[in-house]
């Protein structure tokens, strides 16, 4: 029986609040007495390995890795967007919790964008640099997997 996946093995993808990883393995396993396929997920961060049922990839919003197109468009708004500096630090910290949870390259960027403008007026409390190295990090992972990207654009997150 062939079934169709929404990912394929070697596939890289982006798995929100972990940053990117590439698809190693579908294996089928038994846990608590239901048998299920699996995605087996090579993390880049943490050299983790994780498993998620294929029916619940949806679900999970991973996403396939950025392309060079849109990476383009994100590099603009990392350089020229505007940040919101007028919020309480308790607001911010909420939306860019919530931008981070997406998983979406864009939001991603724009709070590392912020975050990193703050950083450089004032010092952040400890919850905005961990917020901060983990969203660079989530950032980096996938910049790491993008097809084509160059040093240059790396190097323009940082």
């Amino acid at each position: 029986m062939e079934v169709d996946y929404l990912f394929q093995i070697g596939d890289n993808i982006v798995y929100p609040m972990h940053g990117a990883g590439v698809i190693k393995a579908i294996e089928e396993k038994e846990i608590s007495g239901d048998t299920q396929q699996y995605y087996v997920i090579k993390m880049l961060i943490g050299n983790m390995q994780v498993m998620i049922p294929t029916g619940k990839m949806l679900s999970s919003c991973i996403r396939p890795v950025t392309d060079i197109v849109a990476l383009k468009h994100i590099i603009h708004i990392f350089q020229h967007g505007e940040s919101d500096r007028l919020q309480a630090w308790k607001q911010r910290y909420k939306v860019n919790t919530d931008k981070i949870k997406t998983g979406n390259m864009q939001d991603c960027a724009e709070v590392v964008r912020d975050l990193m403008r703050m950083k450089k007026e004032k010092i952040l409390n400890t919850s905005e640099k961990k917020m901060l190295d983990n969203a660079h990090n989530f950032l980096t992972s996938e910049l790491e997997l993008i097809q084509g990207i160059t040093d240059h654009q790396i190097e323009s997150f940082n």
